[in-house]
This record gives structure tokens, sequence and C-alpha cells, in this order.
């Protein structure tokens, strides 16, 4: 039986916070043990909303310190920068020949993406960048995507365009299927739907004891619960959100002390910070060893290795297409 494949990526945008840990990171290094992962570095995306690429080869590197800490494994799964393989761009042109416009524009995402980022308008490169992810997908003939919640919808467009190929020209490409994470988001210190660094509500995997104390001790917690006696609403914890995560022993505890009144927020947030610390020093200690030489020798293989898969697709692209 062949062994199922994955890809997986994210855009460059640097060091990455405990929210990627939780939505991602985690998950794609316990993939690891029965899937063959590819991850790609979406460098060509950044462009879909960002033209400046002056910042985007050191946080290419950072991004890629924080994978390997993480326990991404690139003898096993090859880590990649999509524009280094060129076919990704090929089957993408290919690729918008099969869907319409007016499908894309339905595309929940990209409506939310405008809203967020406050673009005055969309660039035709933004409206097709889920054709690109499909593109990115399909050419590794992936069998499953690991995504959040809000990136199904992508999914399900890859689905589609695997299909109408498969139906116009022969079946090469498989359907990609979701694969939803357990904690597909983790809040932000202000008590946001999701943490993110374009808000500044983050915790980073690289920071030590004493930043992410000075990051969560400003954390949002029950507004109802203002004095160390009161009791308080664990539910709705930003706090509890984290203890559930990083510290799931005391969890039972933690939840009693402060629906009781027993356990202040300060005392909490502390216990908190520590825990999240404890629970990231592996991770600290891993990324201090990788210097950015080695993380380009990293990329340099997993290009190469990425190039050979990208070629065998192509090739039984053109070759069910008529195409030369």
């Amino acid at each position: 039986m062949a062994v199922k494949r994955i890809l997986s990526g994210m855009r460059p945008t640097g060091k990455l916070h405990i929210g990627h840990y939780v939505g991602a990171l985690a998950n794609w290094v316990a993939l690891q043990k029965e899937y063959q992962n590819f991850h790609l570095i979406a460098d060509y995306h950044v462009l879909t909303t960002d033209l400046d690429t002056s910042s985007m080869p050191a946080n290419t590197v950072d991004m890629v310190k924080d994978w390997i800490a993480a326990g991404i494994d690139p003898e096993k799964s090859p880590v990649f920068r999509q524009s280094q393989v060129k076919e990704h761009a090929e089957l993408y042109l290919l690729f918008s020949m099969l869907i319409t416009k007016e499908r894309l524009e339905r595309n929940p995402s990209l409506k939310e993406q405008v809203r967020d980022l406050g673009l005055p308008a969309v660039v035709y490169g933004h409206l097709g960048y889920p054709v690109l992810q499909a593109a990115d997908i399909l050419l590794y003939r992936a069998d499953a995507v690991p995504v959040g919640e809000d990136q199904s919808s992508h999914v399900e467009i890859s689905r589609e365009i695997a299909r109408k190929f498969n139906c116009t020209y022969g079946r090469i490409f498989p359907e990609p299927r979701t694969k939803l994470t357990r904690f597909s988001r983790l809040p932000g210190l202000d008590g946001k739907a999701k943490m993110s660094k374009s808000l500044g509500n983050t915790v980073f995997l690289s920071d030590g004891p004493e930043d992410i104390w000075q990051a969560v001790r400003k954390a949002v917690t029950d507004p109802q619960k203002i004095y160390r006696n009161d009791p308080g609403r664990p539910d709705i914890c930003t706090i509890f959100t984290y203890h559930s995560v990083f510290n799931t022993d005391e969890t039972p505890a933690i939840r009693r002390d402060c629906e009781s009144g027993v356990l202040g927020c300060v005392d909490c947030k502390k216990r908190c910070a520590a825990k999240i610390a404890e629970y990231f020093a592996p991770h600290r200690e891993k990324r201090s060893s990788l210097s950015d030489a080695m993380v380009m020798d990293i990329l340099r293989d997993g290009e190469a290795r990425a190039r050979r898969e990208a070629a065998e697709t192509m090739e039984m692209v053109h070759d069910t297409m008529k195409l030369g």
C-alpha cells in the first residue's frame, strides 16, 4: 500500500508564535509518522497581498528555524521555497483554465482578507490564489491537507479542480481531503479570536521566560473577575484556554479554583507563563543551535527533492493533455 502524502505550508512571515504551533506545527510533526509530508514556504503567495519582498529572505530563515525546532525532520519531509520549483507556476497557469471567475469570487476567505487587510481592490493574483494553492497541493499529488476551519474552502476548490482535470483529460490527481486540527485557532492575548502578529497579540515560540511573562501578564481575562475572591468563568478566559493546551495536568484544579475565587488572575497568569516557558524550552534550545547557513542547506536539499517530484507530475500532465 502506497504511503499517503500531505502538502502543508505557510507564507514566510518570520518568527512564529504559539498560535502557529497549536494550529499547524504540532499537527505537522505528528503527521510525519504516518504520511509522507512536503512542507512549502509559500513565497509566491506573499505577492498576492504585499509586493514588498525585501524582508522575505530573512523571514524565510526565521520561519524554517521554528519549523525544525518544533520537530519537522527535513530528511523525512522536504522543506522548500515555492519560487524555487518553477512547476508551481506552470501548473497554476493550466489550472486557471479550469475554474471560473465567479467561483473564485464566492470564496469566503477572499472577502475576509480584503476586509481584514483593508485592501482597496483585489488584484488578479489575489483572486486566483486558491488556484495557486491547488497547484501547490496537487503538484505533489497530496492526499490530504492539514488546515484550520478557515482554510477548508480552499481545499474544496482544490478538489473541484482535481475533478475537472481528471474528467477532462484523464485521472492523475487525487482529490485531497481536509485534515482539521483539534485547536485550529488559539485566541490572542487581547481575547480576539485569533493570535496574529498583525494584531500584536502574540507569544513567540522563541521568546524566553521573561518575555513570555511580560506578554501573558497583559492578557485579557474574565472582565467580571475583578478581585481575587471573585468567582471566575474559565470558559471565556484566554488564560484558561492556554492552560488547557500547555498545562493540561493542572487544568481541572485551575478551573475549580478560578470558579470558587481561590485563584486570582495574577497568580493564574504567572503559572500560565511559567508553563508556556517550560513547554517550549526544548524548542528554544534547538532553535538556537540552527545557523542561517544550516537552514539554507536544508532548503537547497528540499528544493532538489521537490523539483524531482514536480517534474514527474508535470510529465504526466503533459502526456495526458497531449502538450509536446
